[in-house]
């Protein structure tokens, strides 16, 4: 199955190298909305985001094209770990972690734009269990220092140097990435009735 004319709402480089990975090319457009969230429940937060992010890219799209809008977090306890603003605040976050379960949380909102003005669309989200070694304090503090935790929610990449603390997954490696593809892959043929 070929799918022509995607647009990916998002400038996170490793969706777009997943996307690639399955056989899609995107054309990336970043969505500017000003994101609002009603919800502290992990996987409501980031169907909302990634459906906000989908609709404003949507909105100026023409018919036949497929939009993706597509959010994640990262979440202990039930609470959501975003992406840190300072070292100190990814210290605290890998100190969370260390040793423990967590889950990852993408949300994926997918718009078809529809030549009569009807757009379907499918929203999901995707739960992947990360289990992580514990670390030293000192281990802890060297990460947390470099710039690799500072744009990734959580303050860790799992494709990334923090690889060499992750003891299991439960779940879509992918989906730890930002993007469930096979999941979207599935729903894209749903939606496209293929």
């Amino acid at each position: 199955m070929e799918i022509k004319s995607v647009v990916l709402a998002s400038a996170s480089p490793r969706r777009k190298e997943l996307l690639l990975q399955i056989g899609i090319q995107p054309e990336i457009v970043v969505s500017h909305v000003v994101e609002q969230v009603t919800s502290s429940v992990p996987s409501e937060v980031v169907m909302e985001l990634a459906s906000q992010k989908a609709a404003d890219v949507a909105a100026g799209r023409k018919a036949g094209e497929t939009v993706i809008g597509s959010d994640t977090v990262v979440a202990i306890d039930g609470k959501i770990l975003g992406k840190p603003k300072t070292h100190e605040e990814a210290r605290e976050m890998i100190g969370m972690l260390s040793g423990r379960v967590h889950q990852v949380y993408t949300g994926v909102c997918v718009i078809l734009k529809g030549e009569d003005g009807n757009d379907r669309s499918r929203v999901f989200f995707d739960k992947t269990d990360v289990e992580v070694y514990p670390l030293t304090e000192e281990e802890i503090f060297q990460y947390a220092m470099s710039e690799e935790p500072m744009d990734k929610a959580g303050a860790y990449g799992v494709q990334g140097f923090f690889a060499r603390y992750i003891k299991g997954l439960k779940g879509s490696y992918a989906n730890v990435m930002g993007l469930p593809v096979s999941r979207l892959y599935q729903e894209l043929k749903e939606l496209n009735g293929i």
